[in-house]
């Protein structure tokens, strides 16, 4: 996979940005220099455009699964009012990182980079490593203990010491569905849960077929 960001630094062009038709703060980003650019990658790679916007589809590890199967993707920043709406019709789709502005794309594209190229073989040491993540499975992932045993009175759950693969196996499941129940009820609502499972969220006072 090739991935190209795109950002403009108005040191580097002759003035990128203009004051927004009909008055407000800020300068908005023109079409001009931006439409050039993504015209230029798109003729040489035909990556998928990627705009970075708070106004895109919340970006989520599904998504980042299905882009990291594109040949080519081209992660297109805004930057200080944002930039002229009809830049938008030369991309293919708009992302977003979350409810919070930051002062450019380039750390949303960043995340966006991250997360897909941590699912691209040989990325990784371990080519398993992203299947036990959180979100992968659809809940969150289970907490994690190392050496030493016992750290300031805080001991390791007797369980992870045992060797009852079948037992540490169990646990790790209850945590990762306590730990979605506390934190991210909505993930429930789709992910594949067995009667087992079910059976242990009601006893944590979560009512069936609903996100929490």
């Amino acid at each position: 996979m090739r991935v190209h960001v795109l950002t403009l630094f108005p040191e580097m062009f002759g003035s990128p940005l203009a004051a927004p038709y009909g008055g407000g703060q800020g300068m908005v980003m023109k079409p001009e220099p931006l439409v050039a650019a993504i015209e230029h990658v798109a003729a040489a790679d035909a990556p998928r455009r990627i705009l970075l916007s708070p106004q895109g589809i919340a970006f989520s590890h599904e998504r980042a699964r299905s882009l990291a199967c594109e040949r080519a993707l081209l992660l297109i920043c805004g930057r200080y009012e944002g930039l002229d709406e009809r830049v938008k019709a030369h991309v293919d789709e708009e992302l977003s990182i979350g409810d919070y502005v930051l002062s450019g794309g380039e750390l949303a594209a960043l995340v966006v980079l991250d997360a897909i190229a941590r699912l691209l073989p040989g990325v990784l040491g371990n080519a398993a490593s992203p299947a036990d993540d959180s979100f992968a499975t659809g809940l969150l992932e289970h907490p994690q203990y190392t050496r030493p045993e016992d750290f300031r009175g805080a001991r390791v759950p007797d369980v992870l010491l045992s060797g009852e693969h079948a037992a540490i196996a169990r646990w790790r499941r209850e945590q990762s569905l306590r730990l979605t129940l506390e934190r991210r009820p909505d993930l429930l609502a789709h992910a594949p849960l067995d009667a087992t499972d079910r059976a242990f969220l009601r006893k944590l006072g979560w009512r069936d077929g609903d996100g929490g």
